[in-house]
């Protein structure tokens, strides 16, 4: 943009546009990219975020892989590593080890210097406690019983000391994501639904995340839909999770009469269970019990939206995380009207339910701006620019 159109989009003075501007070319991290046409006038020189005045590291921990990306600050993937968690193995030596190595990956094959990170920013499927000693993660469903993974990562990287690791819990990441670049843009009030191996939720009120300071997420997964229902993860009955996210799915299939879930992975298993329910370009008719599985799926979850629209009232919802960006095309149309009966009538004729625009890598492109965020909001000076010897060919 030029200094001119930054006035109407930030409600700035000339004179404050020019003095920030100013300030923020000085530190870097914002530079001159070319010229714009006026009416009648001298062409107008447009402004950017300097891509390469610092680097952000996004880091996905799922439930079935950890995937890392590198960013420079024009948010512009600059390589990435996944390492799959083979065999269900979620135990907090193997996470720690996967997520070093995908730093390290990711740091040699872009060529960037550790020294010039802004920060990293992991998302983790639990709650996130600040304490002194850095961030502590409560995963109840993985085994993670006040993990210090902030400590354990530090002792594991081979990383500058002043290297600032952000962790929040994924799907706030996921949200954040959301809000930044994708679907959530252009509302204030939303809620993004993690519909993957567990299920988790984001409430944006106002533009602000609910629980981002303290990393404690809105536990979705964990409301109660069936009293005295199916056993979930988390060792209580009854929960959303237990009937919607992809591992009870599975275990239903196979109750059902469908494939042993332990015999794939969870992708795999959804994907086959995908094409039991529509298998058109085969020449054969659906599978009934698929379809039934899928349906009950449906069923739940929009009991579950529902209860998001009569708390929070948002003006949308996203469903994303891989699961749900596999399953949505098929029961997106089911859920929306059966979150309508279930819903209020008024906030649920005013809530557009919707899916994720950011594709199943949303969470460690959220991860990243945890540091950018951080960077735009709580610093005064930024690192300076990287020299031109130092930079990725």
């Amino acid at each position: 943009m030029s200094r001119q159109a930054l006035g109407p989009a930030t409600g700035l003075s000339s004179g404050s546009i020019s003095n920030v501007v100013t300030e923020l070319a000085a530190e870097g991290l914002v530079e001159e990219a070319g010229h714009v046409e006026s009416d009648g006038g001298r062409p107008r020189t447009l402004l950017r975020v300097a891509p390469r005045a610092g680097y952000l590291i996004g880091i996905d921990i799922g439930e079935t892989r950890v995937r890392a990306e590198i960013f420079d600050l024009a948010m512009t993937e600059l390589a990435r590593c996944e390492l799959p968690l083979t065999g269900g193995a979620r135990d907090i030596d193997t996470v720690v080890a996967h997520t070093a190595r995908s730093i390290a990956a990711v740091l040699e094959e872009s060529g960037i210097a550790a020294e010039t990170l802004t920060g990293i920013g992991v998302g983790v499927p639990g709650i996130v406690e600040r304490t002194p000693e850095g961030a502590v993660v409560h995963g109840q469903t993985v085994g993670w019983d006040a993990v210090p993974l902030e400590r354990l990562l530090r002792g594991a990287t081979d990383l500058p000391p002043a290297t600032a690791f952000h962790i929040s819990n994924g799907t706030m990441a996921l949200g954040q994501a959301e809000m930044w670049y994708g679907g959530g843009r252009g509302t204030t009030d939303a809620a993004i639904v993690l519909f993957g191996s567990g299920v988790g939720a984001c409430i944006v009120t106002d533009g602000q995340i609910h629980g981002i300071d303290h990393g404690t997420p809105a536990e979705f997964g964990h409301l109660t839909v069936q009293v005295r229902g199916r056993v979930c993860r988390c060792g209580s009955r009854g929960c959303l999770e237990a009937y919607t996210g992809a591992q009870a799915i599975l275990s239903r299939w196979h109750e059902a009469g469908g494939p042993d879930p332990d015999e794939a992975t969870e992708e795999y298993g959804i994907s086959r269970l995908l094409a039991a329910a529509r298998p058109e370009a085969a020449g054969a008719e659906a599978d009934p019990t698929a379809l039934a599985i899928l349906d009950d799926t449906a069923e739940y979850l929009a009991a579950g939206l529902a209860d998001l629209v009569n708390l929070f009232q948002p003006q949308r919802i996203l469903i994303g995380g891989w699961a749900g960006l596999q399953l949505g095309p098929l029961v997106l149309d089911t859920i929306r009207e059966r979150t309508r009966g279930y819903a209020l009538h008024h906030p649920g004729r005013h809530t557009e339910i919707t899916l994720s625009t950011l594709g199943p890598d949303a969470i460690t492109q959220g991860a990243a701006t945890l540091p950018l965020n951080h960077l735009l909001h709580h610093t005064t000076t930024a690192q300076p620019p990287v020299p031109a010897e130092r930079l990725p060919r």
